[in-house]
């Protein structure tokens, strides 16, 4: 059974894409540059939590033998949920947006926490709400019972 989603760009690349245009932003005059003593402490902070978070995930559905490719919905063997997973049903997304948050901290501009929720908004209705309708349909009650136990962002 093939299951694939509508979307072709993949969540790295729509993060590339957030990060050039917010690299723009705080180019721009709407940039709101500001600057603190804690930037490079935060910047250290918000991309450790990130990558950790991203990779943590990303072991855990190489553990389960399943997929991690969004497009490829059709190999999901499994449905992980322990570990980081127990916390939030996309942790790999909520790891993009800290990292996103950490390039936000360095560029200094707090007009990009705009950005970044456009991101957040852009991932869920192009990436994680058309993934859960087909969790859904491979796993069912199982996935609904996750669903509800389990936020999607944090």
């Amino acid at each position: 059974m093939t299951m694939t989603i509508k979307t072709k760009i993949p969540p790295p690349v729509i993060t590339l894409i957030s990060g050039v245009g917010m690299w723009f932003v705080a180019k721009s005059p709407f940039g709101a540059i500001t600057s603190s003593d804690y930037q490079p402490i935060l910047v250290v902070f918000f991309a450790a939590a990130g990558i950790v978070i991203a990779a943590t995930a990303l072991s855990q559905f190489r553990s389960a033998s399943t997929t991690i490719n969004p497009h490829r919905l059709e190999n999901t063997t499994s449905l992980v949920r322990t570990g980081i997973f127990a916390y939030s049903r996309n942790p790999m997304y909520v790891g993009l947006v800290l990292i996103l948050a950490a390039w936000a901290v360095w560029l200094g501009s707090i007009t990009n926490l705009f950005v970044i929720a456009l991101f957040v908004l852009s991932i869920t209705e192009l990436q994680i709400k058309p993934e859960e309708g087909v969790l859904e349909k491979l796993f069912g009650d199982d996935y609904e019972n996750y669903r509800n136990s389990v936020r999607r962002w944090i």
